[in-house]
């Protein structure tokens, strides 16, 4: 039972630490990108319908995570561009892929809702089956795939990249001090647009793991506002990438749990909005920590 709840938490907790570290980047540059769920969902439409035509996972991922990044760019050039107000382009483009790929699935496949393609290829696992056997860890290592151990990667290696690379001082100032980057004579809006499609990178890869981790098909509800929880996430640790992960391990967790807690006869729907419920405690914890840090400066 532990054993399975601790596979279950990392295997749910990848795609929201995916999207959590795109869009702390983002922050970091100077845009709150609410509209991380959008390009998780076209990534995970992307990759199914990659997967089932190439019958190749890393093709299929790479074509999520370039769709994913092609959609960010786009919704940064609406904001950088156009001067769009961040919060409503997001909620927009939220709003309008739900709407597109539904249109696609009805049109194109012939389908409501829910997409199944043939030879669609999920990712492999690293390690043999045998390693299941450890105690405690050893499902947990079964089910290591690509994406999951890109993912902490990521978490190791980042604030490095942010706090020692040029590209990421760059995207500091200018999301901290924009009045130096402007002295500096940096390309704000380049920069940003660059951030925002790091955003959308990360997060269609976040969609692909959503889709082909272990279901292979796409759904239009299969992101489940994963991608406000990544958003939850990174804004209560502080744009800190290993705090933030923490927190995304714990949504993980939660949502691993909720789910083994309706299979022993909870009411389902009650049950399901545990992890919203954390977002929202979360949200607000981080909101008093704030008010509490502008009050003691």
């Amino acid at each position: 039972m532990v054993e399975q709840i601790i596979a279950a938490s990392i295997v749910m907790t990848t795609p929201i630490l995916l999207a959590a570290m795109g869009g702390l980047v983002n922050r970091q540059a100077g845009i709150v990108n609410i509209a991380l769920d959008a390009k998780m969902l076209t990534g995970a439409f992307v990759a199914v319908v990659v997967s089932s035509a190439t019958g190749s996972w890393l093709v299929a991922v790479i074509a999520a995570a370039l769709a994913g990044a092609l959609v960010g760019l786009l919704f940064s050039l609406v904001i950088t561009r156009a001067n769009a107000n961040m919060i409503v382009a997001g909620l927009g483009l939220n709003v309008f892929v739900t709407g597109f790929l539904g249109f696609i699935l009805t049109w194109v496949y012939k389908s409501s809702g829910t997409l199944r393609l043939p030879d669609v290829q999920l990712l492999p696992h690293f390690l043999p089956e045998a390693v299941s056997g450890i105690p405690i860890i050893g499902r947990a290592l079964a089910e290591l795939e690509p994406l999951t151990v890109f993912a902490w990667a990521t978490v190791i290696v980042l604030p490095f990249l942010l706090a020692s690379t040029r590209i990421g001082l760059w995207v500091r100032v200018t999301g901290n001090a924009p009045q130096v980057a402007r002295s500096m004579g940096l390309p704000q809006k380049s920069i940003q647009d660059f951030s925002t499609s790091f955003a959308g990178f990360y997060s269609g890869l976040g969609g692909a793991h959503l889709s082909l981790a272990s279901i292979g098909l796409f759904n239009e509800g299969l992101t489940a506002g994963r991608g406000f929880i990544a958003l939850a996430a990174f804004y209560f640790g502080r744009d800190r990438p290993v705090a933030t992960a923490m927190v995304c391990l714990l949504f993980g967790f939660l949502e691993a749990t909720q789910i083994r807690m309706q299979t022993a006869g909870l009411p389902p729907k009650l049950i399901g909005t545990i992890p919203y419920l954390m977002v929202l405690v979360a949200l607000c914890i981080a909101g008093w920590r704030a008010s509490r840090r502008k009050a003691l400066s």
